[in-house]
């Protein structure tokens, strides 16, 4: 779980920045495509192309196509139609597709997982929650087609690890991840991308180096690599934190308004949901 917690706090900050400094200031399409190459450049000069299970490698180019490109694809265009609040809100349901997806590679129903992770959205609904307004129901879908496919590409990186075991440590074949995002977001900014909004100033590329560095290439990294470490209802749950994350990083970076009694209250049904989680391992482990 390090290496998620770690994740955490480095998404934490992005969204801090992204929304300091990027949103409605440089064109989404093109921050993405910035990203991921970027996080290709680090992981290829290691890559290995020969010797590896086919379906890995093929594995591994879907899952960046799911999670960098439909995902962030269907998140951008949800502001078109959707408040900030709402944004957030949609996205809180992450872990239960999580729990579903890997259930439905495993052919079981893990009741245990699926309860600690519907109480995981329950923190973050408590935190995030703001009466709805207007036409949100495009919104809504965009958001839950962005969180299965995010969803999906962290269950089948931690489907593929555990069924193709390699001697090849997964940093000489990651750079496959990001080769199949390229497959979108490079189309999505040649068709979509406006040109005149690429980044005015120093500041904007530093946060666009930093986050193509360390959200993207680091982070994806260890949160694929910590993904295997952990159950299936561990790793649902942690798609959770990142709210109270952010909000803290918003409080003490940026100063903003937060609800802090809703925060606490909302953190603390989370972390609720890890103990849900791992006494619900205890008792699938007790001999009947």
């Amino acid at each position: 779980m390090p290496y998620l917690l770690i994740v955490t706090v480095l998404w934490a900050f992005s969204f801090s920045l992204i929304g300091q400094y990027l949103a409605a200031q440089v064109d989404s399409d093109f921050a993405v495509l910035l990203r991921v190459l970027i996080a290709a450049a680090v992981f290829l000069p290691f890559t290995v192309w020969r010797g590896l299970p086919q379906r890995l490698l093929g594995g591994f180019w879907l899952a960046g196509a799911l999670q960098f490109g439909i995902t962030y694809l269907c998140l951008y265009r949800s502001f078109a139609v959707l408040t900030v609040p709402e944004v957030l809100l949609f996205t809180v349901l992450t872990p239960i597709y999580v729990v579903l997806l890997d259930d439905a590679l495993q052919r079981r129903l893990n009741r245990w997982a699926l309860l600690a992770a519907a109480v995981a959205v329950g923190g973050g609904i408590i935190i995030r929650f703001q009466p709805l307004q207007g036409e949100y129901l495009t919104g809504f879908l965009l958001l839950q087609l962005a969180n299965l496919t995010f969803a999906a590409g962290q269950v089948l990186c931690r489907r593929l690890l555990q069924q193709y075991p390699v001697e090849q440590p997964l940093y000489r074949y990651f750079g496959h991840f990001f080769l199949g995002a390229l497959l979108l977001a490079l189309p999505s900014f040649l068709l979509f991308g406006n040109p005149e909004r690429l980044p005015q100033t120093t500041l904007q590329w530093g946060v666009l180096v930093y986050m193509g560095l360390f959200a993207t290439a680091l982070g994806m990294y260890w949160w694929v690599k910590g993904s295997v470490m952990v159950n299936a209802g561990t790793l649902a749950i942690m798609n959770e934190l990142h709210v109270p994350a952010g909000l803290l990083v918003n409080v003490l970076i940026w100063n903003r308004n937060v609800d802090l009694p809703r925060l606490a209250l909302g953190g603390a049904v989370i972390l609720a949901s890890l103990w849900i989680n791992r006494l619900g391992r205890r008792r699938q482990a007790v001999p009947r």
